[in-house]
């Protein structure tokens, strides 16, 4: 054991080791005089900044900007403790609108390492430079306007402290890390990252959407939603990845607050919970967001380095957030949008434009799709606009295109009475301007592939969809609605049914009946006791008439009793639905007609976050025509 330390008068400390106490909350790595540099030049107005790392930032860190500079009288005190330009009273700390304010990032970094500061104001001469710490000279030097802060030998007097610095590589990681945050969040600035001489990163200035696409991928910018939502003094804004662009690492996840980026759990949960509908549970959603509000209303200064941030009134922040989010992802469907969450992209084809094969497809004018379900029915075909590459015409009989449309067989008795639930199967209307203006962004449904996906085509080529996943969204989406009808004051409509379904229970089943009957009757069921042993179904929300009442029950008791009547309509319903809409979804296998397909493609595109099933799965594909030319190595 360590011997007991004498007792010591109490006395100030000097300077320089005030400084290197304060050095081991701000300076804790590489990354973090990084940070702390880059926020000074933002706030000094810079539309240009480099930054210059070796050996991952241990050996030098040199971020040069083209701000307004330092007047030379005033280099000194940039370098000593608490001194400040941002702040000048407790006002001021309390409607804090900079990034850097607290005057100790400087004054720290100068104790752990050899710094050369350099800065020359617009109207000024000639650049002015200070050396080593606030007690030194000013002398002249040269240099653009701007400032340039040279930081060698990070630790060089704390040996210790460098002892628990990681690789060259994994420092220079997060230095580039940091660099990344702070582009993302001022697109209009110009940034430049050398390492140990090399350009890594350059990006000019620009905006938001040109910006994330540079760092966070292509990928990310092929499936991404804009977000632009205001509400009182909130706004956000910015862009949130598609649910089917979902990553295994939450590593792609930008919030930023005024400016500044953060880590704060309440947004992160909001922002998880506007996905819970969309996403699967082990994936996690890419996305830069944006949120400004009154400085007054948020409190940056509860962490050493700023990365945590704390709200006057929490709840409305999670609930601005939570909300804009998911009326973001409620629009992610065919209708709103006319991409999909996996294409095949033109881009990695051959190349050229031509519409269906090269022939432009005009159903005749006001001809209803029902005639088209006929096998007699003829498409007419007229060269396309674009031109063709394979001298025009059909390859094969109008006729036996025609009945591409036909009905399938009827399907037997037995599949009838199967416990399905689908859309009711309408007639549609196919004229050339609803097909030449998107009308119906699904297309029209031409047959079911191995009884699992419908075929169907659109204007951009061939559309797949999985039918068991987009009718559960469908019904998810239903189920939710009439949920929250049903809690403002609206009867849940529910199906009585002819002979009650009766099925053994055991005692634990039959005491959730008798203890949670009014959450149940919410929830649209109707479930008595007949017997200790025996429970039996009356009636059944509408949406699931069709399905296994005894299966329905006892998800719906399993759950109850899991998580309390309370918990399942307010916290777990989510869950609860989805698992009631995956039982009744149409499942695989299952002989559809043609109208039933085309219901079902109607529906979706009428569905708020239709391009995803509920586990976070897409839904339908675009498969564009120049993907299918390519596969067959058409205009080769």
């Amino acid at each position: 054991m360590n011997a007991p330390i004498p007792p010591r008068p109490i006395r100030a400390l000097p300077d320089q080791l005030i400084s290197q106490i304060a050095a081991g909350e701000v300076v804790e790595r590489p990354s973090a005089v990084v940070k702390e540099l880059l926020e000074n030049a933002l706030d000094a107005g810079a539309s240009q900044i480099t930054i210059r790392l070796e050996e991952g930032g241990v050996k030098r860190i040199c971020i040069t900007d083209n701000g307004k500079g330092i007047p030379p009288e005033q280099m000194p005190l940039a370098l000593e403790r608490h001194a400040t330009s941002k702040i000048a009273s407790l006002d001021d700390l309390e409607n804090v609108g900079t990034l850097g304010f607290r005057g100790e990032a400087l004054a720290s970094i100068a104790s752990v390492a050899v710094v050369t500061l350099t800065s020359r104001t617009a109207d000024a001469a000639h650049a002015w430079e200070l050396q080593g710490s606030h007690l030194g000279t000013v002398v002249p030097s040269s240099g653009a306007p701007g400032t340039t802060v040279n930081a060698q030998d990070l630790y060089y007097n704390t040996p210790a402290r460098r002892k628990f610095l990681k690789s060259e590589q994994t420092e220079f990681g997060h230095c580039a890390e940091v660099v990344r945050r702070i582009a993302l969040a001022r697109p209009d600035v110009a940034f430049t990252l050398t390492h140990n001489g090399r350009t890594v990163d350059h990006w000019m200035a620009s905006d938001m959407a040109r910006r994330s696409a540079q760092i966070l991928g292509e990928a990310f910018a092929e499936a991404r939603i804009a977000i632009d939502e205001a509400s009182g003094v909130l706004r956000l804004h910015g862009f949130a990845g598609l649910p089917t662009a979902s990553k295994a690492r939450a590593d792609c996840q930008y919030f930023y607050v005024n400016g500044r980026f953060v880590r704060d759990k309440l947004l992160v949960h909001a922002v998880r919970a506007a996905y819970e509908d969309v996403l699967h549970g082990d994936r996690f959603p890419s996305y830069v967001l944006a949120l400004e509000l009154d400085p007054a209303l948020v409190d940056v200064n509860v962490h050493p380095s700023k990365i945590e941030v704390r709200f006057r009134d929490s709840r409305a922040v999670h609930q601005f957030v939570f909300h804009a989010v998911q009326r973001a992802l409620a629009q992610t469907s065919a209708t709103a949008h006319g991409n999909v969450p996996a294409p095949l992209p033109a881009a990695q084809t051959l190349g050229g434009d031509v519409p269906l094969g090269g022939h432009a497809w005009r159903p005749q004018q006001q001809t209803s799709f029902g005639a088209m379900m006929n096998p007699t029915y003829t498409p007419t075909f007229s060269p396309s606009p674009f031109g063709s590459r394979d001298g025009g015409g059909v390859a094969q009989s109008t006729e036996r295109y025609g009945a591409l449309f036909a009905d399938p067989q009827p399907p037997r008795a037995a599949e009838q009475a199967a416990p399905y639930t689908m859309p009711q199967p309408t007639s549609y209307t196919a004229t050339a301007a609803a097909l030449a203006h998107e009308e119906f962004p699904l297309g029209f449904a031409l047959a079911q592939l191995h009884g699992i996906y419908i075929l169907a085509q659109n204007s951009k080529g061939l559309v797949l969809v999985d039918m068991h996943a987009a009718h559960e969204r469908i019904l998810y989406e239903q189920l939710k609605n009439a949920l929250d009808a049903q809690i403002a004051g609206t009867d849940m409509q529910v199906q009585a049914l002819l002979i009650p379904v009766t099925f053994y229970a055991d005692p634990v089943e039959v005491g959730t009946v008798q203890e949670h009957g009014d959450t149940l009757a919410a929830l649209g069921f109707d479930i008595a006791v007949l017997s200790p042993t025996t429970l039996a179904v009356r009636a059944v929300p509408s949406l699931l008439k069709n399905a296994d009442a005894q299966t329905l029950a006892r998800d719906v008791l399993r759950d109850v009793r899991e998580f309390g009547g309370s918990r399942v309509l307010i916290e777990r319903r989510n869950e609860l639905l989805g698992t009631l809409a995956c039982h009744t979804a149409v499942r695989a296998n299952r002989i559809l007609t043609t109208p039933e397909m085309n219901a079902l493609l109607r529906q979706m595109e009428s569905t708020e976050r239709a391009d995803q099933c509920n586990h976070g799965r897409p839904t339908w594909v675009q498969v564009e025509i120049s993907a299918l030319d390519k596969l067959f190595l058409r205009g080769q």
